[in-house]
């Protein structure tokens, strides 16, 4: 089967002593953190440095000039050199695509989506017969079937959007090694995607059909605006589904972990679910997120020698050139910033979370990760006797930085 066709949406994950050494290093992780916060906030190795404190986590993604994105080599790959403004720096054409976006990618949007997402979760909750696996049944399939309706994005009539989302997302965001059967798959999907986007182009434009993005893009472009090009709105389109639907299924089920691990805490979020108190119920999911996040951080590049920390005892001139790790996970833990970081405490302000980094390259769709990640678990903690699945499907399995499978029973 090629990349193209194939219905695994992850590639198998290592077997015997790489898995357990795999499962060791996640989970030694919060421990290895808070040694760091505490006794080496800066660690260099090598020419890479690892930043673990709230302070200097927010500095690194504050602070553009000094700490640039990676992402652009591996962007090239996927969109074909066309530019996408994630591998960008703060610059004109990172402004102008941006705002492009916005103009099409509204607020007013939220409710819908908010009501679509809800709606779909609660359907296939329901047609599930008491008992469900969370990361690819519930989070995956309404996270894809949403986002890619609301894009203008659908299934290709030959392979499954969410194995070629997730297979790009992997190579864009996880990939450190360059594992060559990797991008052997990509450079099978990559084409796929970008003719697979500008063919339903070429079609929404004869045939505009229903209001999403695609069908507002072309409508900008139609009336003479030439910043919608067909190479920004397939590239803008694609980014978009590389960098957003694969992320749900990857932290929402581990937000569901956590909230199984406190039976306490799940009635509450449950209390919220049934009371339709969504608000509520989106400050639980948030604080379970804080206990294992998307990351554990994110990368930059020094782009010039930049002295963190400026101050403090620990301050450290990190050279042009070296690559930072931004812990945003230890970060969230930092009892400096953080008030009594180990309690699940779901009034938190917002201030202490990092969930969709921070700064300039903010994750873009964080509003409708805010208006919807809740409600992708509210039909699920809405039905009685909530529970493990027995055996090991009931405790969630990771395959390197993807949540893989975590089975729940019901009724």
């Amino acid at each position: 089967m090629s990349a193209i066709t194939s219905t695994n949406v992850l590639r198998p994950g290592p077997k015997g002593f790489k898995a357990w050494m795999q499962r060791m290093v996640f989970a030694l992780m919060p421990t290895f953190f808070g040694l760091l916060r505490r006794f080496k906030p800066v660690m260099k190795l090598g020419n890479n440095y690892l930043t673990s404190r709230y302070d200097d986590v927010r500095e690194v993604f504050a602070t553009d000039p000094a700490f640039g994105v990676v992402y652009r080599p591996h962007l090239d790959v996927i969109m074909g050199g066309q530019p996408f403004f994630l591998g960008m720096g703060d610059t004109p054409q990172y402004r102008h695509d941006t705002d492009a976006m916005r103009k099409v990618v509204l607020p007013g949007d939220l409710p819908r989506l908010a009501a679509q997402t809800e709606a779909l979760a609660e359907q296939i909750v329901a047609t599930a017969g008491g008992k469900i696996d969370v990361v690819d049944t519930l989070v995956r399939r309404v996270t894809f079937t949403m986002l890619g309706d609301y894009l203008g994005v659908p299934e290709p009539q030959v392979g499954d959007l969410r194995v070629w989302g997730t297979r790009l997302f992997e190579f864009q965001f996880a990939d450190q090694g360059n594992d060559p059967k990797l991008r052997a798959e990509v450079d099978e999907i990559a084409p796929a995607l970008r003719t697979h986007i500008q063919n339903e182009i070429d079609r929404r434009r004869a045939d505009p059909g229903k209001d999403d993005v695609l069908s507002r893009c072309l409508a900008m472009q139609k009336a003479g605006d030439a910043g919608y090009s067909d190479d920004f709105i397939r590239t803008s389109l694609m980014g978009f589904i590389v960098g957003g639907p694969p992320q749900p299924p990857m932290v929402v089920p581990q937000a569901m972990e956590q909230l199984l691990k406190r039976p306490d805490v799940l009635a509450e979020a449950q209390a919220a679910a049934r009371a339709d108190d969504d608000d509520l119920l989106r400050c639980y999911v948030m604080e379970a997120m804080r206990f294992d996040p998307l990351a554990p951080g994110l990368p930059r590049v020094a782009l010039k020698d930049w002295t963190l920390g400026t101050g403090t005892s620990h301050a450290a001139t990190i050279p042009a050139g070296a690559q930072v790790l931004a812990a945003f996970a230890s970060a969230m833990m930092d009892s400096r910033r953080v008030a009594n970081p180990k309690v699940f405490d779901h009034t938190r302000p917002a201030s202490n979370y990092m969930h969709f980094g921070f700064g300039l390259h903010e994750c873009f769709g964080r509003h409708i990760n805010h208006a919807t990640l809740h409600l992708m678990l509210k039909p699920l903690l809405k039905q009685p006797k909530l529970r493990r699945a027995p055996g090991k499907q009931g405790k969630l399995t990771k395959n390197g930085p993807f949540a893989e499978r975590l089975v729940v029973a019901y009724g």
